[in-house]
Order: C-alpha cells, then structure tokens, then sequence
C-alpha cells in the first residue's frame, strides 16, 4: 500500500481539484446540475482513483485505476474547452487550468510506464 498523498500526480490533481471547484462556483445557476457537477465529478475522480490505486494490493490494480483517472482527465479537458466556448470561463481561466490538466495527464502517463517497466 503506497501513500497517495506522497506521489506529485496526486498532489497536481488535487489543486486541480480545487481550482475547478473555485471556476465553476461562479457558472451559471442553471448549470448547477449540468455542467458544473459533471466538471466537478470528472476533476474529483482523477485524485479519488489514484487514492483508491494506492490502496490496492498490487501495481496492476494501480495501473488500472491510474488508467480510470485517465479517462477522467480527458474528459473534463474537453469539459473545459466546452465551458469555455460557452463563455462560462474566460480564456484567462482556461488556459492555465487546461495546461494543468494536460500536465496531470503526462504525469498519469508517465507513471503507468514505471509501473509497466517494473512489472
């Protein structure tokens, strides 16, 4: 059992985390139940499976939950875009909170290819 709060993946996740928290406090009051939770569901997952990996018995069950909050990340990317495009976030907003997002998905990668090459 690995600590999750120790690995870098996970630290990055979480601020993404609370940066979406902070964005989406401010969308629209009808999106509430759309678009705001599905943001906020998809950013929440990714910290929440790298966790739940961490807390498995074996780096395949890791590997797969890393690939679970992978699948997270490429969806609120495009969420993101969405939100943007929507003019729900400014492009100010967007910008860093995507390069954040695509940074947590090279780190994801990179670690499942660590855990590959040790298996």
């Amino acid at each position: 059992m690995k600590d999750f709060r120790n690995l870098q993946v996970w630290q990055k996740a979480h601020k993404v985390v609370l940066d979406v928290y902070k964005c989406t406090k401010h969308f629209p009051s009808e999106e509430i139940y759309g678009m705001t939770r599905q943001m906020r569901t998809a950013a929440s997952s990714v910290p929440i499976n790298i966790a739940e990996g961490c807390g498995r018995g074996s780096d395949a069950d890791l590997r797969r939950f890393l690939q679970m909050a992978m699948g997270s990340t490429s969806e609120l990317e495009y969420q993101l875009q969405l939100s943007c495009e929507l003019q729900y976030l400014s492009p100010s907003i967007y910008a860093p909170l995507n390069e954040n997002v695509v940074e947590v998905k090279k780190m994801l990668s990179g670690l499942m290819k660590k855990l590959r090459s040790n298996h």
